[in-house]
């Protein structure tokens, strides 16, 4: 019997099919007043959070956006894999094409509870019966140094397991291991010995707190958890009212966990008091313990030299108006300016990103760089469309706009009227070694267990960076500042309306066979039909396939030309 996979040339094709899983990655986001407001108070707050389990799903959504939202602390959740031995109640994907829906369902996920997305390089390879047996097929030390990883890069000030590291067996393998992990990274995470390559991205750090967020499954009943005696445990109510947003914490929490669509978690929101219970691993109980930051500098005194940026955006935040966020703007400029002035560091790169986003928002400032067609290839022209408008008055000087990976750049020096758009058209060839648009988790063959990522500064990463952005530089109250934007693609649906979706990098010809595996049993020959699709205009191609050991094709070859961008053409060998 000979089995023949043809994997890569599969992937390559199914990975781009599954583009409709994208399409609402690139909405702008429109922000209200209360949203502006709610960013400006977060400005003030420098203290990070990171929340840890095995899968997607896994996360508490509720906690996770209390923090977010409620603390305002910078939040994210490191899920150990993608998913991908999951189930799919929503198409035929699975393995690696499932785990690539799922990290776009968390992705939507965090975009509505605020929270942030990290990965380690671990494989769902379906489920385990014990922690043990998972360190054996995902590689224990791999995925560790990833935790670790995640830990130096994301400097969380406290640390919240899902699972119970104390109990091996009781649930899935993964839940456990991702627990386990978590306590072995926090000694590691500070220790410059362990995995010293990575200092030369990240520094050694370590949490001051490790806390596991029980509940009454962790208790065998509802019952039995109320009757426990819960005065060790820090405790939070998750369920507060955010009035400026019309939600309870709770109901965000349930729009996040819909987001798991294809695992079939759609969730009604609840109202009321939701309280959440944390036992202290690692570092000291806060003394208040609903306040799981007490004690903990997270004000800008916490960075040198950034006082006087605290205070500044104190006054920003008390002089706000809900009808006039154009009036904050001269202030946050200098706040923007004072934190760029700082030393590189973690709280400079986070709170410079924010009030980017600050500024941007009370201008009620749009910029956008359109593709017209959703692909193109390496060394092919793309046409532009570009638009920019500030519809509040400020005042603001587009000074120029240009493109990574191109050489085209437009000066301006234009004051931006308001509410007056700015549309132009610009055209240049894409560079001939422009990396193509893939999840860089499966660029490189892996064994079962851990996907095989050689650059650290990939690790982690929920998506490949995108390579392809334009840069919109402006003199605002005097002060430079640039933005970066995702050059995207848009269209009008009948059904729909305007849906963006990313523009992609793709290459000059796809190749697709109907089935992944072909199993030979005998000597008799079968048919195998190969589709081929132009990824641009002007293709002339040979495709030759070849057999394993004694194996051959009666046909082994065929020639495929092309005119016309998207044209496709049928083979049958045998």
């Amino acid at each position: 019997m000979m089995m023949m996979r043809f994997r890569k040339v599969w992937f390559i094709v199914a990975v781009f099919f599954c583009a409709p899983f994208l399409l609402l990655a690139q909405t702008p986001k429109r922000w209200t007043s209360a949203e502006i407001h709610e960013a400006i108070k977060k400005l003030n707050f420098l203290g990070s959070a990171l929340y840890v389990a095995a899968h997607p799903d896994d996360e508490n959504t509720r906690l996770i956006s209390y923090l977010a939202n409620e603390v305002k602390a910078n939040t994210a959740y490191l899920s150990l894999t993608r998913g991908d031995g999951g189930q799919n109640l929503i198409g035929p994907e699975i393995e690696e094409l499932l785990g690539l829906i799922r990290t776009q369902e968390l992705l939507a996920a965090r975009r509505i509870d605020g929270g942030n997305q990290l990965f380690s390089r671990a494989n769902d390879f379906g489920f385990s019966k014990n922690p043990d047996e998972t360190f054996r097929i995902w590689n224990k030390d791999a995925v560790l140094s990833d935790v670790v990883w995640a830990i130096r890069t994301w400097q969380p000030d406290i640390v919240i397991n899902r699972f119970d590291h104390r109990t091996p067996g009781r649930t899935h393998g993964h839940h456990t291991a991702s627990a386990v992990l978590t306590l072995e990274a926090y000694e590691l995470a500070i220790n410059p010995k362990a995995y010293p390559d990575q200092l030369a991205h990240a520094p050694v750090w370590q949490p001051k707190r490790v806390f596991f967020n029980t509940s009454s499954f962790f208790y065998g009943s509802r019952e039995a958890f109320e009757k426990a005696d819960k005065s060790n445990l820090a405790q939070v109510d998750a369920g507060v009212y955010y009035p400026a947003l019309g939600k309870s914490n709770t109901e965000i929490a349930a729009e996040s966990r819909s987001m798991h669509k294809c695992q079939g978690f759609g969730s009604s929101g609840v109202r009321g008091s939701e309280p959440e219970y944390l036992e202290l691993l690692k570092g000291e109980m806060p003394k208040e313990k609903s306040n799981l930051f007490e004690g903990i500098n997270t004000t800008w005194s916490r960075v040198p030299g950034g006082a006087p940026i605290g205070a500044l955006l104190a006054k920003v935040e008390a002089g706000f108006s809900p009808n006039h966020p154009e009036a904050s703007v001269p202030q946050l400029m200098q706040a923007f300016r004072s934190i760029e002035q700082l030393p590189d560091g973690y709280w400079k790169r986070v709170k410079l990103a924010e009030i980017r986003n600050v500024i941007q928002a009370c201008l009620g400032l749009f910029h956008e760089a359109l593709a017209i067609e959703p692909s193109a290839t390496p060394g092919e022209p793309v046409t532009l469309r570009v638009e920019v408008i500030q519809r509040l008055g400020a005042p603001i000087v587009l000074e120029n706009v240009g493109f990574t990976s191109l050489s085209a750049d437009t000066a301006f020096a234009l004051t931006l009227k308001v509410n007056q758009r700015v549309n132009w058209s610009a055209r240049a060839a894409l560079p001939n070694d422009m990396p193509m648009s893939d999840p860089y988790w499966l660029r490189e063959h892996h064994p079962v267990g851990l996907y095989t990522v050689g650059d650290q500064a990939l690790r982690g990463l929920p998506e490949t960076p995108r390579q392809f952005k334009a840069l919109f530089r402006y003199s605002i109250a005097g002060i430079p500042i640039t933005f970066e934007s995702n050059v995207v693609y848009k269209d009008t649906d009948p059904v729909k309306g305007e849906v963006y979706q990313p523009f992609e990098i793709t290459p000059p010809v796809y190749a697709r066979l109907d089935r992944k595996v072909y199993i030979f049993a005998s000597a008799t020959s079968q048919k195998v039909q190969v589709s081929v699709k132009a990824g641009k205009q002007a293709v002339s191609v040979t495709c030759a396939w070849t057999l394993p050991r004694a194996g051959r094709w009666n046909r082994s070859k065929f020639r495929f030309r092309s005119s016309e961008k998207g044209r496709r053409s049928n083979c049958r060998l045998r």
